[in-house]
């Protein structure tokens, strides 16, 4: 767990012009909006709404805190998820070792909210990049940093720019590994060890860490088959891991071994925690955990339960945190429902979002389940089409509550979310930095 932050960004000021929040509101801190009595059925914020459960996001930080306990890996989980401040302290009070980004302008916000431990899940690319990070190295001793290089080439950039600006330590490097056909990442083991030794040759400007990879967009025509790949794939990071380790080219002390998205990472902790006499630190970047969705992970979680046996000992599995709430806007047709949210709204990049619940202001004590068959099928910038069988009496005005298939492309559309009791209180909120 960190123990040291920077001075950190106040809280952000929100206003009538943020979407869900009422159009009348005058300027308030995001650390009040938990005290301004809101309730989310009360209609006292707008619709559309993407709102969190903050039962679920109890429920997942403790499943997550089990596993790994169970498995003796650490975390630092992937910001791009929520692109959340109060996410990520969340997660690091949690114990989580770090955070990971995938751009500078993530790195940026990491450390405008006093995050000191940082992992950029990606190269380290161009002049603008390179230089804040040289430069945060050379104004915070307290911040520790990793990258991930698979060229000599990308190496000799950086090692130019380290002796040029020199920070007065060495900028950490992981060599990342990679498959035939897939995105960056080294595709043999003699091309890693060849990099690896390029970031030794360098040293003091550079040092190297550890091993990088990125398991979640190895392909196959069949879940069965992708898991064998992606078994084979941990076991190329750990022949690579050894070679290099062998060859006394990792400085770091435990060696860093990293990988895992949010749809595979028990596979990678087959990793080894030990290496040519030396320990590792198998460290996954599973960033949609804490909110989970109830599509493509949902799925990947119970496959995981699976091939995964003692995970169930955790209890309950890990629990979708988001819902968008959305009204019925007009029921031009019989069958059909429009709603008032759409594309700029939710995720649709997976799967439409899921219709699961119905709320009539006025005269409902809770929300009701939906009879089977009420569809969205389709989106536009503000509207979802939702079919309606027949039997469900729906009406314009009531409230539609539905699951989504995608964190990160739900998380995008919000600036602002509020987190909600079993009972639909505000009771906390959150600011996205997209």
């Amino acid at each position: 767990m960190q123990t040291a932050l920077m001075q950190t960004a106040t809280s952000p000021l929100l206003d009538g012009q943020t979407k869900g929040l009422p159009a009348s509101l005058g300027t308030i801190d995001l650390d009040q909006v938990g005290r301004e009595g809101w309730n989310v059925l009360a209609e006292d914020l707008p619709l559309p709404l993407a709102i969190l459960k903050d039962s679920a996001l109890r429920h997942n930080s403790a499943w997550m805190r089990g596993f790994r306990d169970m498995t003796g890996v650490a975390i630092a989980p992937h910001g791009k998820t929520s692109m959340s401040p109060k996410l990520f302290a969340r997660q690091l009070a949690d114990g989580a070792w770090g955070i990971s980004v995938a751009t500078v302008q993530q790195l940026r916000v990491c450390r405008a909210h006093g995050i000191r431990k940082i992992l950029l899940a990606n190269q380290l690319v161009g002049r603008q990049a390179i230089a804040y990070v040289l430069d945060e190295l050379s104004r915070d001793p307290g911040f520790e940093f990793l990258a991930l290089v698979d060229s000599v080439a990308s190496v000799q950039a950086l090692a130019g720019a380290a002796a040029s600006r020199n920070p007065g330590r060495p900028l950490k490097l992981l060599v990342e590994c990679g498959f035939q056909g897939g995105r960056t990442g080294c595709r043999s083991t003699q091309q890693a060890v060849a990099v690896a030794r390029s970031v030794a040759a360098a040293r003091p400007h550079l040092s190297l860490a550890g091993v990088e990879g990125y398991e979640g967009a190895v392909p196959s025509a069949s879940t069965a088959g992708q898991e064998d790949h992606i078994r084979e794939f941990v076991g190329f990071m750990a022949s690579v891991a050894d070679a290099v380790s062998a060859e006394g080219l990792i400085d770091a002390d435990p060696i860093i071994l990293t990988a895992g998205g949010s749809a595979w990472f028990d596979l990678v902790t087959a990793l080894p925690r030990r290496l040519n006499g030396r320990d590792t630190l198998v460290v996954i970047r599973s960033g949609c955990y804490l909110t989970h969705d109830s599509d493509a992970y949902a799925r990947a979680a119970s496959r995981m339960q699976q091939r995964t046996p003692r995970i169930n000992a955790l209890g309950q599995g890990l629990r979708d945190a988001l819902e968008l709430w959305s009204y019925v806007q007009s029921m031009p047709e019989q069958g059909l429902a429009i709603l008032t949210m759409g594309k700029r709204d939710v995720s649709h990049d997976l799967h439409l979002p899921f219709a699961r619940l119905v709320y009539r202001p006025g005269m409902d004590s809770t929300p009701a389940r939906l009879p089977e068959g009420n569809e969205i099928f389709a989106l536009n910038d503000q509207h979802a089409f939702m079919r309606v069988p027949p039997g469900t009496a729906l009406r314009v005005g009531d409230m539609i509550a539905c699951a989504i298939s995608h964190p990160c492309t739900t998380f995008d559309k919000w600036r602002f979310l509020p987190i909600v009791d079993d009972d639909y209180n505000v009771i906390d909120a959150i600011s996205t930095s997209f």
